[in-house]
C-alpha cells in the first residue's frame, strides 16, 4: 500500500511542528501545501521530499491528498473543511473547528453529508497526564468525582505578541484562545456537559502593544476578557472554570479533580506529559502515578496521526461539544442565565499507554 497523502493549507508558524511530528513517521507523507502566500508554499515544499506546491483548489482536487490537515486562522476553518470535503477528502484541523458553533455545526454536516471524517486539535489530551488521570478516575482512586477546577491566568498577549489585535476582537478572549485544552481535558475525565452557568467582565477598554515594530500603540477592547463559570457534567459532577486576560498570575493547580475518596492534580494540559498528583482521603501526602496511558514523549501532531490510523479520539464530535461549551459560557454571561447544551459526546476509548517513537516504525493501531 502506498502511503496515506497528506495535503496542509496554511503554512504559519504552528505548521512547523506538525511537520517535524510527520518527518519520518511511517505510512504517512506530505503531500502538498498551500498557503494564500504562494511563496511561502513553494519554499514549504522545497523542505519536504516530495512535496509539491499547489493553490488551495489544486490541493483539496488533488488524487495524491488523502487527509487535508487545515491549519489557516479561525475564521477560515470552516470554509477550508467544506472545500476539502467537497473534493473527497478527510479533514483534521487546528482548534477550534470553526469561528462560531453554526460554522462548526455546518462542518460536521458536511462531513456526514460526504461520508468522510473530520478530527480536530488539542491532541494535548491524548498524553500520559490527562490519560493518566483518566485511568485513575476510572480505576475509582478518588472515588465518585464531584468536582474540578481549572484556571489559566494571563496578563494578556500584547505584553509579548507583536500583533494582538485578533485576541481583542469577537472570536477571540482567554476563552476561545486556551479554554479547548482545558475543557477537552475536563470532558475527557469526567464526560460531556450538560448546561453551563457563566459570568464574564472587562477591566480595560484598550491594551499596548508592549513589543514589535507596534510597541507603544493601543488597540481597542471589544470583549470580555475574564470569563468564569460552571459546568454540569452529565455525571453530576461540577466544574469550575476561569479563564483570564486581566490578572497578573495565579499560584492554583492547572487542573484539580476532587472525588468523595481523593483528588487528582492534572497537569498543564496545553503540554502531553507532566506529574499525576493522587492524594488519598486516608492520606496526608501526595504520590506520583505512574504513566499508565496515553502517548509517551507525544508532540504537537500526534492526533492527526491517530485520526489517520482510524481512531476518534481527537474527533471533531468532541470538538464541536467543546466549542458549544464555549459559546454557552460567553451566551450565560451576556445574559445571567442558565444555558443548556444541546450536543452531548461518547467519551473515545482510552488511550494505551503507547510511545510516540512507534508512530515512526508503522502505524499504531
Amino acid at each position: 500500500m502506498s502511503d496515506h497523502g497528506i495535503g496542509i493549507v496554511g503554512l504559519g508558524v504552528i505548521s512547523r511542528a506538525y511537520l517535524e511530528t510527520l518527518a519520518g513517521a511511517a505510512g504517512v507523507r506530505v503531500a502538498a501545501v498551500a498557503d494564500l502566500d504562494a511563496d511561502r508554499a513553494r519554499a514549504v515544499a522545497e523542505t519536504i521530499p516530495g512535496a509539491v506546491a499547489l493553490t488551495p483548489e489544486e490541493l483539496y482536487a488533488s488524487p495524491e491528498v488523502d487527509t487535508v490537515l487545515n491549519l489557516t486562522i479561525p475564521a477560515a476553518h470552516e470554509g477550508v473543511a467544506i472545500s476539502a470535503f467537497a473534493g473527497g477528502k478527510n479533514v483534521y484541523g487546528e482548534k477550534p473547528l470553526a469561528a462560531s458553533l453554526d460554522g462548526a455545526h455546518r462542518v460536521m454536516d458536511a462531513a456526514a453529508a460526504a461520508g468522510l471524517r473530520a478530527g480536530a486539535a488539542p491532541d494535548t489530551v491524548l498524553g500520559t497526564g490527562v490519560q493518566t488521570a483518566r485511568a485513575a478516575v476510572a480505576a475509582g482512586l478518588i472515588g465518585t468525582p464531584v468536582s474540578a477546577t481549572a484556571t489559566w491566568i494571563s496578563r494578556g498577549h500584547e505584553s509579548w505578541h507583536p500583533h494582538p489585535d485578533f485576541y481583542y476582537r469577537d472570536g477571540g478572549g482567554p476563552l476561545l484562545d486556551m479554554g479547548p485544552y482545558y475543557l477537552t481535558a475536563l470532558v475527557q475525565v469526567l464526560g460531556p456537559v450538560r448546561w453551563v452557568q457563566g459570568a464574564s467582565s472587562r477591566a480595560r477598554d484598550t491594551r499596548v502593544i508592549g513589543s514589535g515594530a507596534r510597541a507603544g500603540e493601543s488597540i481597542p477592547v471589544e470583549i470580555d476578557t475574564h470569563v468564569t463559570g460552571v459546568l454540569g457534567h452529565e455525571s453530576g459532577a461540577l466544574s469550575t472554570v476561569t479563564f483570564s486576560f486581566d490578572a497578573v498570575a495565579t499560584r492554583a493547580e492547572p487542573l484539580e479533580v476532587h472525588g468523595v475518596e481523593g483528588m487528582l492534580v492534572l497537569p498543564d494540559p496545553n503540554h502531553f506529559s507532566g506529574a499525576v498528583l493522587l492524594r488519598r482521603a486516608r492520606g496526608s501526602e501526595f504520590e506520583e502515578l505512574a504513566a499508565n496511558a496515553g502517548y509517551v514523549d507525544a508532540a504537537r501532531g500526534v492526533g492527526l496521526l491517530d485520526f489517520i490510523a482510524g481512531h476518534d479520539r481527537a474527533s471533531g464530535e468532541v470538538a464541536l461539544h467543546v466549542l458549544e461549551i464555549m459559546a454557552a459560557l460567553l451566551d450565560s454571561g451576556a445574559s445571567g442565565a442558565r444555558v443548556a447544551l444541546d450536543s452531548t459526546v461518547v467519551v473515545p476509548p482510552l488511550v494505551p499507554l503507547t510511545p510516540f517513537a512507534q508512530w515512526h516504525g508503522g502505524l499504531v493501531n
